[in-house]
């Protein structure tokens, strides 16, 4: 189940409450025992139709999955919308038979409030397809499918239902018609575009612009994405008619980082039928002119991004990581004037080509990243942790060395210079590989949409476009081997490159404390320790921070780059470390929920804590919250209670006086007897400690059986 994190909405707490990775459906009785095929049940009636009561041998035949629903109650489509979980089926049947995926039909625009959900009111068929193999039976066969939904209307009641279907197996039969229930449901399915008609997508930054050229003017449509985060799903659909077609202006999520390669899902034509997208997403600005075919647009955009890589390689010679490199390279060839001018050409040469390979060699990498899974490849993915943690925290090593305190330049040189320093042609390609190097910190101007583009078209385009990024990245240098005059016009190097440098490491920060904040929302609306894994971030800049004081301190040595390399992975080590959630569910402590657990005849374990408790932390993370601590705990019933303190609590501070305590931590044991006294721990816990102390309070308890509060 999905839900936006952009609205919240009273009226469908409910859904988020029980919703979460379908265990909405563990809270339902299932109903019907698979001897009938409907079910009545909340708001709805469930059965199982078929469009023929036989199945031949070697043949298949659709049934139905129908619900009908009461009014303003509905069920959702494959991709809910904002918020809800489409319906699902689990077969059990005889050998010889299979069965299909779930097909759903064209769905419909259901506004709930500041959403908006995918789905179905009133009735809906979802066609199967049942395939009866050569090892099927010819006595009546029995198909048994264990239903799950969701249905809602201001509120969500998940629903499960065990429905059963007879069919009988022939050796020979026709098809019979599709008519009725399931011919309705056949022809509500999405078409495949027709030939003739022609569907293509334009992106930009807020809106993707849907043309479908069919011969006609239209003036209705509306689009559903299959998947879930890359549209505004309340958002209008705007529609601009053609003479031949239509466009449909979609809004984009904002969180969609990167466009999408493709876009799936149904373009719905209201009174006529829908049609399966999917089409390749082309970048721009503006919807497609009227008499401009997709296929030149999609050309007129590949050039303008060519353009945009070389224009951004060019800049980039200008930013302070590069421009040393073609300086010192442009007083060579000052030294070297008296060279022939083919030699003085061959180097130049040589130096774009070791750039170029250098960046086929990137793109290649990035290529296998995205084909390993990575559907917009190498990009901004910040909903996930690894990729925030790696991001902020190469930020944060780089702008510590354009504040100052090393030189990454003067590190990479140190771990490259010496293929660099060869003589001849070849020390000239790899002073082109050494320029690829210390460039990669760099972004330049242009460099970013054209990179974003490239890495979401085929890989024959994505190298075009580096191929364009890398000889903007070399031109100058092959420019001054033709003209070496030309070098007197370049710039000195001075104080302002180092200037610029510093001011350059500001906004990087900045960004840095930004992803801090974003890594740490990813866990706090799930697990509440959002506060934790900042802290390891943070942990992870300050071990990144001695990384950097050691390339500072031994400037240009193999042995503290390798000393940087080793502390820099144990940095990432802090965050990427995954933190194993907590095996037993904390409640908070209340005076009532501490007599309700005894009165029950649990034992009871209460954490006196705070965020600002050093001691607590560590009692938590080394003895509470190791596995057979958490084993021992709930095996033997015991209700776990936490009292926290960080802000002043007037109940927690009279509890802690009546233990003889003045602050935390502390850790009291209530046995299973009702009447039995505290077991009061001391502050500083070990494992073995406390595990005797479960033990010794849970020994009388009448629930040590029943297993901990998970």
């Amino acid at each position: 189940m999905k839900i936006s994190a952009r609205f919240f909405p009273w009226v469908l707490v409910l859904v988020i409450e029980v919703g979460t990775n379908y265990n909405l459906f563990a809270q339902a009785v299932e109903a019907g025992d698979g001897k009938s095929s409907a079910v009545t049940t909340q708001h709805l009636t469930v059965e199982l139709v078929s469009q023929s009561p036989e199945i031949a041998r070697d043949g298949t035949a659709y049934i139905g999955l129908r619900f009908r629903l009461q009014d303003h109650w509905h069920v959702y489509w494959a991709n809910a919308g904002d918020a809800g979980a489409p319906p699902r089926v689990k077969w059990e049947l005889p050998a010889g038979l299979s069965a299909g995926p779930l097909l759903f039909p064209t769905p419909s625009r259901l506004a709930q409030g500041p959403l908006m959900d995918f789905g179905y009111e009133n009735n809906v068929t979802f066609p199967i397809n049942i395939t009866a193999g050569p090892a099927a039976a010819d006595s009546p066969i029995r198909l048994d499918a264990h239903v799950q939904w969701l249905v809602c209307r201001e509120v969500c009641i998940p629903g499960k239902a065990h429905l059963g279907l007879d069919l009988k197996v022939v050796p020979h039969g026709q098809t019979s018609p599709l008519s009725g229930v399931m011919g309705e449901a056949i022809q509500s399915l999405p078409k495949p575009v027709p030939q003739g008609m022609k569907i293509s997508v334009l992106g930009g930054g807020t809106e993707f612009v849907i043309t479908m050229v069919s011969g006609q003017r239209q003036d209705e449509a509306e689009f559903y994405p299959l998947d879930a985060d890359q549209i505004v799903n309340a958002a209008p659909q705007i529609v601009e008619a053609t003479s031949d077609g239509l466009r449909l202006h979609v809004q984009v999520a904002p969180e969609l980082r990167n466009l999408p390669a493709r876009l799936h899902g149904v373009l719905k034509i209201p009174g006529q039928d829908a049609f399966e997208v999917d089409s390749g997403v082309l970048p721009g600005k503006s919807p497609l002119p009227a008499n401009t075919s997709s296929g030149d647009a999609g050309t007129l955009t590949v050039v303008g991004a060519i353009g945009f890589a070389f224009c951004g390689g060019l800049i980039l010679n200008l930013m302070p990581c590069v421009f040393p490199v073609l300086f010192l390279k442009g007083l060579a060839l000052v030294q070297s004037s008296r060279e022939e001018r083919s030699r003085m050409r061959a180097h130049g040469m040589m130096y774009a080509l070791g750039i170029v390979v250098s960046f086929w060699v990137i793109v290649a990498m990035l290529l296998v990243l995205r084909a390993t899974g990575s559907q917009a490849g190498w990009g901004f993915q910040l909903q996930s942790p690894i990729f925030v943690a790696v991001m902020s925290s190469g930020l944060f090593f780089l702008s510590l060395s354009l504040a100052g305190q090393f030189d990454l330049g003067l590190s990479l040189t140190s771990a490259g210079g010496e293929l660099a320093k060869k003589e001849g042609l070849t020390g000239s390609f790899f002073t082109g590989v050494l320029a690829t190097l210390v460039a990669t910190p760099c972004t330049a101007p242009l460099m970013g949409a054209a990179v974003g583009f490239a890495l979401a078209q085929s890989p024959l385009v994505t190298f075009a476009i580096f191929t364009a990024l890398a000889l903007g990245l070399a031109i100058p240098y092959v420019l001054l081997t033709l003209q070496p005059a030309w070098v007197r016009w370049l710039p000195r190097p001075g104080a302002w490159m180092e200037t610029m440098k510093q001011v350059t490491a500001v906004p990087l920060f900045a960004t840095a404390i930004w992803l801090v904040w974003v890594y740490g929302r990813l866990f706090s609306s799930d697990t509440g320790d959002g506060g934790d894994h900042i802290a390891r971030l943070l942990c992870c800049f300050l071990v990144i921070a001695i990384a950097g004081w050691t390339l500072h301190k031994w400037p240009a040595q193999r042995s503290s780059t390798v000393t940087a390399i080793c502390l820099t992975c144990l940095a990432l080590s802090i965050p990427l470390t995954a933190v194993k959630k907590n095996g037993v569910k904390w409640e908070a402590y209340s005076q009532a929920a501490l007599d309700h657990a005894r009165a029950t005849g649990h034992p009871v374990l209460i954490d006196f804590t705070a965020a600002w408790c050093l001691s607590c932390q560590v009692n938590e993370k080394l003895v509470l919250r190791a596995s057979d601590i958490e084993s021992a705990l709930t095996s033997r019933g015991f209700m776990t209670l936490r009292a926290d303190w960080t802000q002043y609590d007037p109940e927690i501070s009279r509890e802690l006086r009546s233990l003889g305590r003045s602050g935390v931590p502390a850790y009291v044991l209530y046995p299973a007897n009702p009447v039995a006294k505290a077991d009061i721990l001391p502050e500083l816990l070990t494992k073995s400690l406390v595990l005797a102390a479960i033990v010794r309070n849970s020994a009388e308890s009448p629930t040590s059986t029943l297993g901990g509060r998970l």
